[in-house]
């Protein structure tokens, strides 16, 4: 995917629930059909949306924008996203959650997901930076063991590990579209070891974070993500533990 260096759009209103209604149908449709063939439920950051690496028969299923699209031995089907139900019936895949994990999303399977436009690209286009993001931290820390940012439907936010487990510097370093703890998206880095969260790791429970409205107030919200990263990494990798 090639790197998104436009400035941040503003979230509209249905953002919330898009990215709620989103999360259930990457949970019970698009992370389950890659469970039941494979037993794994990570998701990635695709075109316009997310989805499933491929696996089987050159299978993927994946949004994209208000469409779920089915690909498989050379064959594009798409579907308009509608309900649960009528997804997971599209894909042919039984619905809800892998059964490795509590689920997280408990959405009506016959009521309209009412999913916009608008918020769904600005989802899209968040889950697109962050792959960027995390894969720079990659390229620019390779001396540290680290994993391909994945999209994990339990939580719907996408992250990598990074950093040496046993020297107590193993992070994640990932990005949310929004919890509980902040409302909206938001860029964060958690030390596994609760000792390293101190410094720039005590703002949050988890550890340290950079709000959608920080990074889209910079005057170049790339650079501006890079530079947290930047910081978080040297924090954990370059000062004394």
């Amino acid at each position: 995917m090639a790197a998104v260096t436009e400035p941040l759009p503003a979230l509209p209103p249905t953002f919330t629930a898009t990215r709620d209604a989103l999360h259930a149908l990457a949970e019970q449709v698009v992370s389950a059909a890659r469970y039941h063939a494979t037993g794994r439920i990570g998701l990635r950051a695709t075109p316009h949306g997310f989805g499933t690496p491929a696996f089987g028969d050159g299978e993927v299923v994946r949004v994209d924008g208000t469409e779920l699209v089915h690909e498989r031995a050379g064959t594009v089907r798409r579907a308009p996203i509608t309900t649960l139900a009528d997804a997971a019936a599209f894909v042919g895949v039984p619905l809800g959650a892998p059964p490795v994990y509590t689920a997280a999303t408990h959405a009506d399977p016959n009521a309209p997901l009412g999913i916009d436009q608008e918020a769904a690209a600005a989802l899209a286009n968040w889950c697109a930076r962050a792959t960027d993001l995390i894969e720079a931290v990659r390229a620019e820390r390779t001396d540290q063991d680290s994993t391909a940012p994945q999209l994990w439907p339990e939580h719907f936010d996408l992250g990598a590990e990074i950093g040496d487990e046993h020297a107590g510097t193993r992070a994640n370093f990932g990005a949310s579209p929004g919890d509980d703890t902040i409302s909206t998206p938001y860029l964060y880095v958690g030390p596994w070891d609760e000792h390293r969260r101190r410094g720039v790791f005590e703002r949050y429970p988890f550890g340290a974070a950079a709000s959608y409205e920080e990074l889209r107030a910079a005057p170049d919200p790339a650079t501006a993500g890079r530079d947290f990263f930047a910081a978080c990494a040297h924090s954990l990798f370059d000062e004394p533990g």
